[in-house]
């Protein structure tokens, strides 16, 4: 192919007098904040369109994301902000979107403060990834962030946390993210870096899986006096919520980013729980009648919610009802989240509750054929032994939680393991 060189050397020219000529390269794409119905419309839309024919794929539900957004529903914004964008090409067509937050007491927590980055959905090309992370960067330091983990969540960390780099072949959990695989490229050349990794286990749903040695340990444990397994009655949440406070903030108050919870936080998650609560699936365990751990399982919804197209208005509800108390769709458990405190640890305490469980099964009336344990830390290793060796389940599936740096010749560091000082 011939150059033609005068011309060559003008552009140079110009470009150099004129660096925001630059800008150019993303002329193909154009920014619009949502703020409008309308935007809102198109930024939901989006994913239908990105994974169009993945089998695995399941739509979120849209009143599940829009709670994000929502001050009223979403407490992070008494101390934060958060801003959305979708990306038009020069059709006018969506091929982009993204989502930039932060919360002041959250930031004041990590080694620098820190915003977040999620809900990012594009069309493999690296300038439109790279224009939208520019968008969040830009924002975020705008409000005196250093920082930006990303895809993360507006909120808790159970939802909508961490890019999936490995188990594309597996359908997500319930509020899980799930994305294409060229993501990781997308997130990677542009900077961000492994924070830490979000790993999910896997479990059949079966008694007998545990080694010789540990219904051993069980049995030793079960005979001790003072300790005591057993699932929740849905009368009792009031106190189920209060015990699972009292684990909650023993068990990771050592970790990184993590704030107590609040009564009132406590009491919100067992109601918003309540409707899909089988009380089989929630086991505590006590000693001398104090909590020291719990283990909470629900049916995973996207078992049945992929047929609802995101929408979850009066007759999906019904719908929903039915499939979970009659038909048994949901017929794999998403275990969300498992915790003992730290004085117990190493006991056997997590096999206590997982051989109740299994006592449970054996009745034969449980519709469940598989459990899923996702949110699993890699700063955690003591939780992830006490998973794979105590609990007896598998690897399944990994995310990233990446950082990226604004001063990008400051000194990376991945997330500090449990119990370990920050580094200064």
């Amino acid at each position: 192919m011939q150059v033609n060189v005068k011309y060559f050397f003008s552009a140079k020219i110009v470009l150099s007098l004129f660096p925001e000529i630059c800008v150019l390269r993303h002329m193909k794409y154009t920014l619009e904040e949502v703020s409008s119905k309308s935007l809102v419309r198109e930024f939901l839309d989006l994913p239908a369109r990105i994974y169009r024919g993945n089998r695995n794929w399941v739509c979120p539900l849209e009143s599940d994301v829009e709670s994000v957004f929502d001050p009223a529903r979403n407490k992070k914004f008494a101390d934060g902000e958060a801003i959305r964008w979708v990306a038009r090409d020069a059709g006018g067509r969506v091929v982009g979107r993204i989502a930039a937050f932060h919360n002041r007491q959250d930031a004041a927590l990590e080694e620098l403060p820190t915003g977040g980055c999620g809900f990012f959905e594009a069309e493999d090309d690296q300038d439109l990834a790279d224009l939208l992370f520019d968008a969040a960067r830009d924002w975020l330091s705008a409000r005196g962030m250093e920082a930006m983990d990303g895809p993360v969540n507006f909120g808790s960390r159970d939802a909508w946390w961490g890019l999936l780099v490995d188990g594309f072949e597996f359908q997500p959990l319930y509020a899980n993210p799930y994305n294409p695989s060229y993501y990781i490229r997308l997130f990677e050349n542009y900077g961000f870096r492994n924070y830490f990794n979000q790993y999910t286990y896997n479990r059949k749903v079966d008694a007998g899986l545990f080694s010789q040695s540990v219904y051993d340990r069980v049995k030793r444990l079960e005979e001790s006096p003072g300790y005591r397994f057993d699932h929740i009655e849905i009368k009792d949440l009031p106190q189920v919520a209060e015990d699972f406070r009292m684990v909650y903030n023993k068990a990771w108050v050592h970790h990184s980013g993590v704030k107590p919870m609040e009564q009132a936080d406590a009491d919100k998650l067992m109601k918003t729980l309540k409707p899909i609560i089988d009380p089989r699936l929630i086991y505590f365990a006590w000693f001398n009648d104090e909590p020291i751990g719990f283990f909470i399982m629900v049916p995973d919804l996207n078992r049945v919610i992929g047929r609802f197209g995101g929408r979850l208005g009066l007759v999906n509800k019904i719908r929903l009802w039915f499939s979970l108390k009659f038909t048994h769709r949901a017929d794999r458990i998403f275990a969300i989240i498992f915790g003992v405190v730290p004085e117990f640890h190493g006991k056997g305490v997590e096999s206590g509750m997982m051989h109740c469980f299994e006592r449970e099964a054996l009745k034969g009336d449980l519709p469940y054929k598989s459990m899923e344990l996702a949110w699993v830390g890699d700063f955690n290793p003591i939780m992830m032994r006490m998973v794979e060796n105590y609990v007896c389940a598998t690897r399944h599936k990994i995310h990233v939680t990446y950082r990226y740096l604004f001063d990008r010749e400051r000194e990376f560091h991945r997330a500090p393991r449990i119990g370990m000082r920050k580094q200064n």
